[in-house]
């Protein structure tokens, strides 16, 4: 039988439509597509620069690096995450460390944030849980304070935006974030495949990030790359001849770059994204009107009302109390895929894992709010391919295993 999985990309004829003619055109790695993308990206989010990378991690690590964190240095991120969110801090040797999650949006508590804060902080890393924003305007308040960076794993939010004192703003062009970092894996709002963007309204930052992302290299001239910075034009340089040919590695980089055909995909996916929006919007509607009075599932909960049809719901995770309900998870889960239904179990609490147990003497207690999340938690179906059929099936396949037995 096929089996409704928790994510799933949406991919049409004019997608493939745009990946073909982009590999048509003899670009296979960075051409022009890959700016297109950027500055359509751009636009959409409201910010004045957004910097294409191969994945959402390596924005992560560029926006670690961009800010100058490193050794000596704390980055606070939510436990409930993936790994990326706070390894991006052990890849430049600073210390990752973890804030307990609000109970209601399973968003990284400010008030925590505040009453644990420690003096060798540099950066917090606010991950946007299943795509409603954490709570940005507090969090960036208290990081500022302490001239702390915030970074916004906005990795589940493409196309979201909340609303703050009757103004709505675009997740990655709001003032409350220095950087912004969103990813196209194949299970989120929009995909290239896999891919990831790098945001941010701060024109250093951006300059680096583009030349990280490619081995640390300045060009002669401007050309579809973007980078188009002077090199050094002394007369102390190994070649004296500089033609346009000629480049520079002024910083240790990576190989970050995404190639044209991924951000074909990426153009046309992001002009059906609303639809994407819509579809999710409705799909959650749907579960929270037959769940909503189940004694035995809660719904996903909100920071703000207003925001739920802002919200780009990438995940639709519910509470369930399996042990007051007599099943374990494992074969509630099993029950569930029996009835064609996929479920998925995000996320284990980062410092648990066992790198980060053995590596920083993180133990079970430290965030217990996470941890009883994680023990409750489970991610039903959400992708706009869902029929209605699809999303029937989930709803009644819910309430039958949720039946006190």
């Amino acid at each position: 039988m096929d089996i409704l999985p928790y994510g799933r990309q949406s991919i049409d004829a004019s997608d493939l439509q745009a990946v073909t003619e982009s590999i048509q055109s003899g670009w296979m790695t960075t051409g022009p597509k890959v700016g297109e993308f950027e500055e359509a990206f751009a636009e959409r989010v409201g910010a004045k620069h957004a910097v294409a990378v191969c994945n959402a991690t390596a924005a992560l690590h560029l926006a670690m690096l961009v800010a100058g964190i490193g050794p000596g240095d704390r980055v606070v991120t939510s436990p409930n995450t993936f790994l990326a969110s706070a390894n991006c801090a052990a890849f430049v040797g600073a210390t990752p460390d973890f804030c307990d999650i609000d109970p209601v949006t399973y968003n990284l508590d400010p008030a925590k944030l505040a009453t644990d804060w420690n003096s060798d902080t540099r950066g917090v890393v606010a991950v946007d849980y299943a795509g409603q924003t954490a709570d940005m305007v507090a969090i960036s308040k208290i990081a500022r304070q302490h001239g702390a960076i915030v970074i916004e794993d906005a990795c589940h939010a493409v196309g979201g935006q909340f609303e703050h004192q009757g103004g709505h703003y675009k997740i990655g062009g709001h003032p409350w974030a220095d950087i912004t970092t969103f990813s196209f894996h194949p299970v989120k709002t929009m995909t290239c495949g896999e891919g990831g963007m790098f945001v941010t309204d701060n024109d250093q930052y951006a300059e680096k990030a583009r030349r990280l992302r490619s081995h640390g290299m300045v060009r002669q001239s401007e050309d579809f790359c973007g980078l188009g910075e002077r090199v050094n034009d002394s007369s102390d340089t190994a070649l004296d001849e500089q033609g346009p040919w000629y480049y520079e590695m002024h910083d240790l980089g990576f190989n970050y770059r995404i190639t044209d055909f991924q951000c074909a995909l990426g153009l046309s996916q992001l002009s059906r994204l609303d639809s994407f929006l819509d579809r999710r919007r409705e799909i959650v509607a749907a579960y929270n009107d037959a769940f909503a009075s189940n004694g035995w599932i809660r719904i996903p909960g909100l920071r703000n009302e207003r925001d739920r049809d802002l919200t780009s719901w990438h995940l639709y995770t519910v509470m369930v109390d399996f042990e007051r309900l007599g099943v374990t998870r494992s074969s509630m889960m099993k029950s569930l895929r029996a009835k064609r239904v996929g479920t998925q179990v995000l996320y284990i609490p980062v410092y648990l894992q066992p790198w980060y147990q053995t590596t920083y003497g993180y133990r079970a207690g430290k965030c217990p709010i996470a941890e009883q999340y994680y023990r409750q938690s489970l991610s039903l179906p959400l992708f706009p391919e869902m029929s209605d059929a699809d999303v029937r099936l989930v709803i009644e396949s819910m309430l039958e295993v949720t039946k006190p037995k």
